[in-house]
C-alpha cells in the first residue's frame, strides 16, 4: 500500500494534466478558437490536431531511455514543465501557423509521459496486481475529458476579460496549473525501485525476490546502444502488440478531440455541450474499473479486451443507424457504450503487453514503440470527424468501428502468439533443453525470450 501512495497518485496526476492539455483544444473549438483563428472550414483544424502526433511518435524511445539514464522524477517534472509552458503560449497564438508551432511543441514535450509512466509501472508491480493500477493510472485520461469539459464551462465564462477570449484562457490557466504541477512532482515523483532512499534494505530484498523473475534484476545500469535496442523489434510479437494499441487507439482519439464538436450538433450550447460531455466520461470510469478488477480476479486479459471492444462496437453501430433528429437521446446514450469501450481496453493492452516484457531492456524499448506506433492512430482520428461531413460524420463512426475490429484481431493474434510460445517452451522443457546451463546474466539478457519465462494471457 505505500508504494501505490506513493506512486499512483503521482503519476494520476502528471497523465491526466498531459491528456488534459492535450485535447483542451476541442473545448477551445467550441468556445470560439476556429472563429477567431479563421480555420472554420477545410482541413486546418485537423491538420492542428494532427501536427501533435508527429515529434509524439517519433521521440518515444528516445524519451525512455532518457527517462531510465536521467531517472523518472527528473525527465518527467522536465517534460511536464515543458508541455505547460508551451500551453501558455498557445493561447496567445493569434494565426494558424503559430498555432501549429505551439501544437509541435506540445507533442514533443508530452512524448515522454506515457511511455515513461508505463514503464516505471511495470517495475514496481508483478503481473498478477498490475491491472488495476495500470487502469487506475490510465483513468486519469478519463478524468481529464470529465473534467476538461467541466473546466471549460467554467473558464469559458471568462470570456473578455483583459481582452482575452475564453478559449484562450482555458489554454492559459491550465497551462499555469501545469507548470506548478511539475515543480511539486519535482519531489514527488517515485525513481525505480533500485534508487529509491525511502525503501529500507528488507523492503529492497523483498522486491528483488517478487520482482525479479518478471522484470529483470533491480540493477541501475542497463546497456542501451543501437544494436541493443535494434535487437528487441527481432520479436515479432513487439509489432502485433503495437498494432492491437493502433487500432484502439483510432477510436478512442477519435472521440476525445471531436466529443464536444460531436455533442454541439445535437443542438446544445457551448456551455452546454461542455456540460453534457462529462457523463459518458464517468461512466468509462466506472466501468474500466470494473474490467480491471475482473481482469486480475480472473487473471485473464484476453477476455477482457474483447468485451469492451464489442461494447464500444454497438456505440459505433448505433451512431451508424439513427441519424434522426427525434432520436438525440438513442444517439446520446450510444456516446457511453462508444466511451465505456475504447476507454476500458487501452489500459488493459497497455498493461498486457507491458508487462509481458521482460527485463529492463525489452520493457523500455517494447513499451515506447506500443505507444509510440500506437499514437499513429492519433494521426487517422484527426481526420475522422471532417467539416464537411458534418452533422452525421458517419465517415468517423466508420473508420472508429473498422479499426475496433483491427484491434480486436491483433489481439487475437498476440493471443496465439503467446500461447504457441509457451506451448514452445513447455515441450523443450520437457524435452531436457539446455536450460540449465543457461547463466543469469543470459537470461536477465533474454528477459520475456528466455525458455524458462511464461506469457500470460
Amino acid at each position: 500500500m505505500d508504494i501505490d501512495f506513493r506512486l499512483l497518485p503521482c503519476l494520476c496526476v502528471l497523465y491526466m494534466i498531459t491528456f488534459l492539455d492535450r485535447v483542451n483544444i476541442g473545448n477551445a473549438a467550441v468556445l470560439g478558437m476556429r472563429e477567431e483563428l479563421g480555420i472554420i472550414s477545410g482541413t486546418k483544424y485537423n491538420a492542428a490536431l494532427m501536427i501533435f502526433f508527429i515529434p509524439y511518435i517519433l521521440f518515444e524511445i528516445p524519451s525512455n531511455i532518457l527517462l531510465k539514464k536521467l531517472s523518472p522524477h527528473v525527465w518527467l517534472s522536465f517534460c511536464t514543465f515543458g508541455f505547460g509552458l508551451v500551453l501558455i503560449l498557445q493561447g496567445l497564438v493569434t494565426t494558424w501557423k503559430t498555432l501549429m508551432v505551439t501544437r509541435w511543441f506540445l507533442g514533443m514535450f508530452e512524448t515522454g509521459m506515457l511511455p515513461g509512466c508505463v514503464y516505471l509501472l511495470g517495475m514496481w508491480y508483478k503481473r498478477s496486481e498490475a491491472q488495476k493500477r495500470y487502469t487506475f493510472f490510465a483513468n486519469s485520461t478519463i478524468l481529464a475529458g470529465a473534467f476538461g469539459g467541466l473546466l471549460a464551462s467554467a473558464i469559458g465564462k471568462m470570456d473578455g476579460i483583459r481582452g482575452y477570449r475564453g478559449w484562450r484562457w482555458v489554454f492559459i490557466i491550465e497551462g499555469c496549473v501545469t507548470c506548478l504541477i511539475a515543480v511539486v512532482n519535482w519531489y514527488l515523483v517515485p525513481d525505480f525501485p533500485e534508487d529509491c532512499k525511502w525503501l529500507n534494505k528488507r523492503e529492497m530484498e523483498y522486491l528483488r525476490d517478487k520482482l525479479g523473475r518478471e522484470t529483470g534484476k533491480l540493477e541501475g545500469k542497463v546497456k542501451l546502444g543501437v544494436r541493443e535496442v535494434a535487437g528487441v523489434f527481432r520479436d515479432w510479437k513487439i509489432f502485433v502488440g503495437a498494432f492491437m494499441m493502433f487500432g484502439q487507439v483510432v477510436a478512442a482519439y477519435g472521440y476525445a478531440f471531436f466529443a464536444p464538436t460531436i455533442i454541439h450538433t445535437y443542438g446544445y450550447g457551448e456551455i452546454k455541450t461542455q456540460l453534457y460531455s462529462i457523463p459518458p466520461w464517468a461512466a468509462a470510469y466506472a466501468a474500466s474499473m470494473v474490467i480491471a478488477c475482473l481482469s486480475d480476479y480472473f487473471r485473464n486479459r484476453y477476455i477482457f479486451t474483447i468485451l469492451p471492444i464489442l461494447v464500444g462496437m454497438s456505440g459505433f453501430g448505433i451512431l451508424l443507424n439513427v441519424d434522426d433528429p427525434n432520436h438525440r437521446n438513442l444517439q446520446y446514450g450510444a456516446l457511453f457504450l462508444l466511451t465505456c469501450g475504447c476507454y476500458s481496453t487501452a489500459p488493459v493492452f497497455l498493461c498486457w503487453f507491458g508487462m509481458n516484457l521482460g527485463g529492463h531492456r525489452r520493457r523500455i524499448v517494447g513499451t515506447a514503440f506500443q505507444i509510440g506506433f500506437g499514437n499513429i492512430g492519433g494521426i487517422v482520428a484527426t481526420y475522422s470527424f471532417l467539416e464537411k461531413d458534418a452533422p452525421l460524420y458517419r465517415n468517423g463512426y466508420i473508420i472508429g468501428l473498422s479499426f475496433s475490429c483491427f484491434s480486436a484481431a491483433m489481439s487475437t493474434l498476440y493471443l496465439l502468439g503467446c500461447w504457441y510460445e509457451n506451448r514452445k517452451r513447455d515441450r523443450v522443457m520437457a524435452e531436457g533443453g539446455a536450460t540449465s546451463e543457461m547463466t543469469a546474466q543470459e537470461e536477465e539478457e533474454l528477459g520475456d525470450l528466455a525458455v524458462t519465462y511464461r506469457y500470460a494471457y
